[in-house]
């Protein structure tokens, strides 16, 4: 059994676990994120995993590699972490500095997202010819798309669905993650409530209590995702779509409620996307899983196109 490091790097937490080739994790550790600046950023990341090969019961000579998901964008080629919202990381070399430190060769670097969609569509154990959709609803709201274990990359900015525009009520359209993402719930719901103290949680503590405003903002809040996804749908009809991030995870509700805005909509071709659609089942784990498990994929692809080329050469 092989095993390989995955890191989850958020602006709040960062996450890293050991997981093996079947996808479990083995081994968490987390550690709290310090976005004052790059080199203390780093630091957290470092001390997070050196953390959990402290405590770790896999020896250090038989990790395989490692991955970490990282938010924004990301060069994957050259291992570096562009641009984020929530770090401070501009062009950082951030696998070489990590290279630097733990002395892997094996080491692979992707958007978050992407690194969660992964160990969901493991989990899901599709064909390769089947299409699954990922979408996370939480501080932002984005999505990945994979057949066959390949994500659909376009020209560098595919699955951005909180950037879909989405009508309102009264002042004509704005972009899905500005309206129903969770800062996007916590604004709306202070200016209802007329207190900066309200968070998205509470909304969702006063919609099981049955408050009437809290009803109004969670069902605005699953019709804006709904219409994203019927974009989504409409495009490439997936055969599974799953859901992740705190907002839905930790209100498994929304989906109940985003089926019943759907279903008005589509026509009977596209029903089936009402029984494809859950919430993670992995739920905070699945960015450092998907990171773990990236390292198997792409060393093992790199593998197979040396075979090849060297059966070519023959």
């Amino acid at each position: 059994m092989r095993y390989a490091i995955g890191i989850d790097i958020g602006g709040t937490k960062t996450a890293s676990g050991i997981v093996n080739e079947n996808g479990d994790l083995i081994q968490k550790e987390v550690v709290p994120s310090d976005t004052s600046d790059k080199e203390s950023m780093f630091s957290q990341v470092a001390t997070c995993v050196e953390k959990l090969m402290n405590h770790s019961s896999i020896p250090v000579e038989e990790i395989f590699g490692i991955g970490a998901g990282v938010p924004g964008k990301v060069d994957r080629e050259n291992g570096i972490a562009v641009f984020q919202n929530n770090l401070p990381w501009k062009n950082f070399p951030f696998v070489e500095r990590l290279q630097d430190i733990f002395g892997f060769e094996r080491m692979v670097i992707d958007n978050d997202v992407y690194m969660a969609a992964f160990a969901e569509w493991k989990k899901a154990d599709l064909s390769a010819e089947e299409f699954f959709v990922y979408i996370t609803v939480s501080t932002g709201i984005s999505s990945s798309i994979i057949q066959g274990g390949e994500f659909l990359r376009g020209a560098g900015f595919a699955g951005e669905i909180g950037l879909i525009p989405v009508p309102l009520e009264k002042t004509g359209w704005e972009r899905l993650e500005k309206v129903a993402a969770g800062p996007a719930l916590t604004k709306r719901a202070q200016k209802l409530y007329q207190s900066d103290r309200v968070t998205a949680k509470d909304v969702f503590t006063a919609f099981y209590r049955g408050d009437a405003v809290a009803e109004k903002l969670v069902d605005d809040v699953a019709a804006s995702i709904a219409h994203g996804v019927y974009t989504i749908n409409s495009l490439i009809d997936p055969h599974k779509l799953v859901f992740g991030g705190s907002v839905i995870t930790h209100n498994p509700v929304l989906l109940k409620i985003i089926r019943q805005k759907l279903t008005p909509y589509a026509i009977e071709e596209q029903m089936h996307i009402l029984n494809a659609m859950e919430v993670s089942q992995l739920g905070s784990d699945q960015g450092v899983i998907g990171a773990g498990l990236s390292v198997f994929k792409q060393w093992d692809t790199l593998d197979k196109q040396k075979l090849v080329t060297g059966e070519e050469q023959k």
